[in-house]
């Protein structure tokens, strides 16, 4: 078990070596340097100098390697391409964001360290559960996020089994990690959704941002619909795990947001057993399965005191309430916002960009 820093900060612990996984939020094991992770400034920022690039109402976007991105990401994606070094047993959690990006964090987490913080017992201070003192985002890094940052020792000193989330297209991740993928290197696992619906849970996200004056729901729909949208385009990033998933079924495991909300306990058992963690028929006998779907349910998370007030740092300067990360976590809300001529229109273009490939959506 963690113990409370030396420092007095009973919000960062210091955690014995190999006994993971830990939120990154708590990594302080003494060896982290308090200077950000050096650059080659000079390649990268000559790279994203003649990148071509656009301007959406909420970021600068550049076309990196066939990828809307925001400008902020990029040079840290750059890094993360070239220094990622993968263990044998990390866990990289896939998305689209507004997918189920932040339910699987929490499932993810609860499942792999649900010996050390079990999901249902109750604790105070280091003892007691990080999901239910610390937000989501917290305890699983946005690989984006930290190495944009220069946070990269963080990552580096959180004890194996490391598990981290990424919004990039399965292309985009760095070459050891595609290139270990069926040979015994890390996991990958993915989640998807129905467009429509994600393309309204985004707009209810980004109209409560730091910088969402002037942005409008027709905006983000053509945006989604005409593939630059950020990290898009969306059918890249979804086909692109689909084949590898299909290529390589025990190295990334491909999961939809919708099947998810209908079993959620069969989502949670898939999830342990890809990730070599089982449940074991008395840990099943025991409720196990159940207090991880309750610990992560919208209800429980959403009541957290943690969940509620605050903020969290996005790309750059943009900041997020902590509470717009839980919603309404329902399928087919998008009738809510969206007419049938729009929903006719992006139906049709998933339809034409999945042909031929094994999926869709229906």
């Amino acid at each position: 078990m963690a113990a409370a820093a030396a420092d007095g900060d009973a919000s960062v612990l210091v955690i014995p070596s190999g006994s993971g996984p830990v939120p990154f939020k708590d990594i302080n094991d003494g060896t982290v340097p308090a200077e950000h992770t050096p650059r080659d400034e000079d390649l990268s920022s000559d790279l994203v100098a003649a990148l071509p690039r656009r301007q959406d109402p909420i970021a600068e976007l550049l076309l990196y390697q066939g990828c809307w991105l925001p400008k902020y990401w990029v040079p840290g994606i750059i890094e993360f391409q070239r220094r990622f070094k993968p263990r044998p047993d990390d866990v990289i959690l896939a998305s689209y964001p507004k997918c189920g990006t932040t339910w699987l964090m929490a499932l993810a987490f609860a499942v792999a360290a649900r010996r050390a913080y079990p999901p249902a017992a109750a604790g105070a201070h280091e003892h007691e559960h990080p999901l239910r003192r610390l937000h989501p985002h917290d305890v699983v890094p946005l690989v984006e996020e930290v190495f944009a940052r220069g946070d990269e020792a963080r990552l580096d000193a959180l004890p194996s089994p490391r598990l981290m989330s990424t919004h990039l297209p399965f292309t985009l991740l760095p070459p050891p990690v595609v290139a270990a993928a069926g040979s015994g290197g890390c996991r990958v696992v993915y989640v998807c959704r129905d467009p429509k619906d994600m393309v309204v849970s985004m707009w209810h996200f980004l109209r409560r941002s730091s910088r969402s004056e002037g942005f409008s729901f027709a905006d983000l729909f053509d945006a989604v619909c005409d593939g630059t949208a950020a990290p898009g385009p969306v059918w890249e990033n979804v086909l692109s795990y689909w084949r590898a998933a299909v290529a390589l079924p025990d190295t990334v495991l491909f999961l939809r947001y919708e099947d998810l909300l209908r079993d959620t306990g069969e989502g949670v058992r898939r999830l342990a057993k890809f990730m070599g963690m089982p449940f074991t028929a008395a840990e099943e006998a025991a409720g196990a399965v159940a207090a991880v779907v309750e610990l992560c349910s919208l209800g429980n998370m959403k009541a957290q005191e943690v969940n509620k007030a605050g903020s969290v740092a996005a790309a750059g300067n943009l900041t997020m309430p902590r509470d717009s990360f839980f919603r309404k976590g329902v399928a087919g809300d998008w009738a809510s916002l969206m007419t049938p001529e729009m929903a006719v229109r992006m139906d049709g273009i998933f339809h034409e960009k999945f042909l031929g490939t094994g999926f869709s959506f229906a």
